[in-house]
């Protein structure tokens, strides 16, 4: 992203203007591509607590798809030049260069064909399926209209996974192909879905627990309603996509590791640095950074390491800290589970005196579900708009006893939980001023940026007093730091997945299997990695750099309370906000 795209805005934010009301032909161009935007993409408005379309699926990868999304993209460019955004008032004027901004992005990212790696092992609709087929995350079973719906929506995500197998082989044609290593990891998951009892199924979710108000009538047709598409048509979709995976398109993988080894791949990688740090920095000026950032941390972990009393090396004490039995208290997922809730429960004090806003939405801790468990992180799944369904803090637990408690617990939950995403993501959908394009929408740096800063505020909330914890908490800041060095290594420096997995487990306590599923993660998704740490170091930069100019008008709460008022935004745009505020409070 250019930065002359938001230049006005240093002039302008808190500028007068010719009107400082809202602009209706704005508003209504806003509101009618949030709409179209919900149409092409369902399964988000599902997401957003939105239950108009949640009978309806598209293929989205699909040409005839994509050449909706350009047509509908290229509509509003037009719609949005013949405004005059000096006629603007400050807050239209973010709004208008947002979404500028994202339909610019949206029309180059079509001229490149990812659409031809239609999922990978780290996310896809043969993940993301069962997850709503089970009935336990966003896809509502709560009405008799619900559970009709979810049978329309079953029957597309066959025609889904089928669709992928004719796009997978068009990239084996164009030689536009993912790497063997991240192709074995997509068997599993997919086989996995095969059951001998239809029962066992995670599709079966839903018929195990209907509505107490539902008639028998009613539940005995969608039992057999739903019985039969399992068993006919889910799964074996799953299956014949396994079988294609396995003998077709396994042996034809790439062995290489970055996307620049494909076809205008150094191209598209320096687009998705754009689209996901929000920067025009180029992939070896971020390659840098880490290098800086990663000597910076293991600095302040051998300090760390020497304050314990530990005699050996750094990475002696990395195994000490996988290895020693105290570090593994826990035997059941309950425990877990647990200790996160005691971490919430210690930093409440202090949350009140850092954040004057709080979300409204309601918070949980759940244990990822089983079929998922071995493939995902730790992550956050936004709560719905109107607040009924809660923001869940997921947490993978293959196997309690070796649940380590030096893995980062605390930083963890700050980063995921509170007050990282379910702050901001919260906050944000429950601001009913912001269009819905701005409530529902945004961009990598700034969201996975606040997070990982926040995991900086450990010590500020009570946390980080055990030392192991703060260890944990500085594996976490490597491993963001280390992201940068191999995910611009292996996309933009023919770095090998060896040798990224090598530098890794060099540089922070990780364990080798969860190092090569975090390498193979970025080779999945190159530059998003990135947005982590790009974000944090803005935003801790902007923190410093106001707090000497502003003095003692400087408030902690009231700076967090202003960055997460207007909702995600690029850096540069944050940026200028932020130094706006601190000028009227001055």
């Amino acid at each position: 992203m250019k930065k002359l795209l938001y230049l006005g805005l240093l002039m302008t934010f808190f500028a007068c203007k010719k009107s400082d009301q809202p602009s209706s032909e704005l508003a209504t161009i806003v509101g009618d591509y949030y709409e179209e935007q919900l149409k092409l993409n369902p399964g988000s408005a599902t997401a957003n607590g939105d239950n108009r379309y949640n009978d309806q699926l598209n293929i989205d990868f699909t040409d005839s798809h994509r050449a909706l999304v350009k047509s509908v993209l290229e509509k509003y460019q037009q719609s949005l030049a013949a405004l005059n955004r000096e006629d603007l008032n400050a807050n239209d004027q973010i709004t208008y260069d947002l979404l500028t901004r994202d339909i610019k992005l949206g029309l180059e990212g079509l001229t490149y064909p990812d659409n031809l790696t239609p999922l990978n092992q780290f996310y896809g609709f043969h993940l993301t399926f069962a997850q709503l087929g089970s009935g336990q995350v966003i896809q509502p079973f709560k009405t008799v209209k619900d559970y009709e719906n979810w049978a329309k929506r079953m029957k597309r995500g066959v025609a889904y996974l089928d669709s992928s197998i004719v796009y997978f082989r068009r990239g084996m044609k164009e030689d536009y192909i993912l790497p063997k290593a991240l192709v074995v990891k997509i068997i599993p998951q997919l086989t996995s879905f095969a059951v001998k009892d239809i029962k066992e199924s995670t599709f079966y979710g839903p018929l195990k627990q209907f509505p107490a108000s539902f008639s028998e009538a009613d539940k005995k047709r969608i039992t057999a309603e739903y019985t039969a598409a399992i068993q006919n048509e889910v799964l074996p979709a799953y299956a014949r996509l396994a079988t294609f995976i396995q003998d077709e398109y396994l042996p034809k993988a790439r062995t290489s590791t970055g996307i620049s080894a494909l076809k205008n791949g150094a191209a598209y990688y320096q687009y998705l640095i754009r689209v996901l740090t929000t920067t025009d920095k180029p992939a070896d000026e971020i390659y840098q950074t880490g290098l800086s950032e990663v000597k910076r941390i293991r600095t302040e972990m051998e300090k760390t390491k020497n304050a314990v009393g530990f005699k050996g090396t750094l990475a002696e004490f990395f195994t000490h800290m996988k290895t020693d039995p105290k570090f593994y208290p826990y035997k059941t997922p309950a425990e877990v589970l647990a200790a996160f809730h005691a971490i919430h429960k210690k930093m409440e004090p202090s949350l009140k005196t850092m954040f004057g806003r709080v979300p409204k939405t309601p918070f949980e801790i759940r244990q990822t579900e089983a079929f998922r468990a071995a493939s995902a992180s730790a992550e956050y799944f936004q709560g719905s708009e109107d607040g009924t369904r809660p923001g869940i803090f997921y947490v993978p637990i293959l196997d309690a006893k070796k649940f380590n408690t030096t893995s980062g617990m605390e930083s963890l939950f700050l980063h995921e939980a509170i007050p990282g995403h379910h702050y901001q993501i919260s906050l944000q959908q429950e601001n009913a001023d912001l269009p819905k394009f701005r409530r529902f929408g945004g961009n990598s740096a700034y969201a996975e940026g606040w997070a990982l800063y926040t995991e900086s505020l450990g010590k500020e909330l009570g946390l980080y007093t055990d030392p192991y914890q703060y260890m944990g908490a500085l594996g976490d800041e490597m491993h963001r730091a280390i992201r940068l060095v191999v995910d611009a290594g292996m996309h933009s420096k023919n770095m090998t997945r060896e040798e990224a997995i090598n530098y890794m487990m060099d540089n922070e306590p990780l364990s080798e299997e969860g190092t090569i599923a975090e390498i193979e993660r970025y080779m999945a998704i190159p530059a998003q990695a990135l947005s982590y740490k790009i974000g944090a170091l803005k935003i801790r930069e902007i923190r410093e750099r106001l707090t000497k100019e502003m003095g003692t008008k400087f408030k902690l709460s009231d700076f967090h309370d202003e960055l997460l008022k207007d909702g995600n935004m690029p850096l540069d745009v944050l940026e200028t906000k932020m130094n706006a505020w601190a000028t009227s409070v001055k």
